[in-house]
């Protein structure tokens, strides 16, 4: 036990690095997340009533920074029980709770996320994707694009725009949409980055939804939104921090052990010193990380929404230097298969563009942290 993390969350660490250490980086994603659900990693922060652990976001960040810490990450993990549970344990009704949080605890469901469109980029207020009341229901219609995982996921927790009835402005809210339901279309991206998660486009044409599609109060939308957004921006962090942490222990064993000269190449100030400066901005994201799991886990919405920003931020940076100077030490043998560090070079920066930029982050900050003026 330290300062930092209660016993707890240490035990939890070992435990998932163990498990991680058995799936290794040539993984299975189904295996391993069925594996995960079952030992409870998957829902360890969601409601006890409802199958889960009864933890928070800052016990989640720890399953999924150790498993890519061991080579084996589930970027499914930032989606479905980061945000799409826990917008539905928060402001769900007590029938969307029953009816998803126990799958989703146990990894026998899963939930996409869709909230990017073709035309709106980073700016939610752009979101063109409407629902119209319809008698009882409701019809959907729009479109998405970078989607994670709606081949593999059962439903999908779209953001779209709905009118309020007392001033006739748009204003965001949540449907729950089923992999199943008519006019619900998808495409596969054509990504250059082979990930086991494939991305998609979606299209929803007049797709019919019943009333109970809605997740939680639609007056609530923008609560909502961002009550799942805090926790994408956390969870992402934990997945830049685990793939360094993964392609940094590469690296330092290489530099230990090969020899080209006199001694191993780590007794090189120029091996040694990146390798050293990786692991301490690693540290110093995952700090910050911690703090804003902490604020999110205590109900500080806002100051969780601050500090979420900049860990995504300091992962997505640390991350990148990480993986190229892993690489680099490696030379030509980090760009082959068996180290597995090759394959990182475009996934880390997926961390620097996703699921904000790092230059919308410092927008954040320098208005809401700063007070500066928009330029926008």
């Amino acid at each position: 036990m330290n300062a930092i993390e209660s016993q707890d969350h240490t035990d939890l660490r070992q435990a998932v690095a163990a498990l991680g250490r058995r799936h290794g980086k040539d993984f299975d994603r189904a295996t391993l997340w069925a594996e995960a659900g079952k030992l409870g990693y998957l829902g360890v922060n969601l409601p006890v009533e409802y199958g889960g652990g009864g933890g928070g976001i800052s016990e989640l960040s720890i399953v999924l920074e150790e498993s890519g810490a061991a080579g084996c990450p589930l970027l499914m993990m930032i989606v479905s029980p980061a945000i799409c549970a826990t917008v539905i344990a928060r402001f769900g009704t007590g029938e969307q709770k029953r009816r998803w949080l126990p799958g989703l605890a146990d990894g026998s469901l899963t939930m996409a996320f869709g909230i990017t469109e073709p035309d709106a980029g980073s700016n939610s207020h752009r979101i063109t994707t409407t629902a119209r009341r319809d008698g009882e229901g409701w019809v959907l219609t729009g479109r998405k694009v970078f989607v994670s995982g709606v081949d593999i996921a059962d439903a999908t927790l779209i953001v779209g725009r709905t009118e309020d009835d007392r001033t006739g402005r748009l204003k965001p809210c949540l449907f729950i949409v089923p992999r199943d339901a008519e006019g619900f279309g998808r495409s596969a991206i054509d990504m250059e980055l082979q990930a086991q998660e494939k991305q998609f486009e979606l299209f929803l044409d007049d797709v019919r939804l019943p009333a109970d599609a809605l997740v939680g109060d639609g007056d609530a939308g923008l609560l909502q939104l961002f009550a799942g957004l805090n926790p994408e921006r956390i969870m992402t962090a934990a997945f830049a921090i685990g793939m360094g942490r993964y392609a940094l222990a590469q690296a330092v064993e290489y530099a230990k052990t090969r020899q080209v000269w006199k001694t191993p190449i780590g007794a090189h100030q120029a091996i040694a010193h990146p390798l050293a400066q990786a692991h301490i901005e690693l540290e110093l994201a995952k700090l910050m990380m911690q703090k804003a799991a902490a604020l999110y886990d205590a109900g500080d919405d806002v100051g969780a929404g601050e500090a979420a920003n900049m860990a995504k931020y300091a992962a997505g940076e640390a991350c990148v230097k990480a993986v190229d100077q892993a690489v680099h030490t490696l030379g030509g043998n980090g760009l082959t298969r068996e180290y597995g560090l090759a394959r990182l070079i475009a996934a880390a920066r997926v961390a620097r563009i996703a699921p904000v930029s790092r230059e919308m982050i410092l927008n954040y900050v320098s208005h809401q942290s700063l007070g500066l003026p928009k330029s926008y």
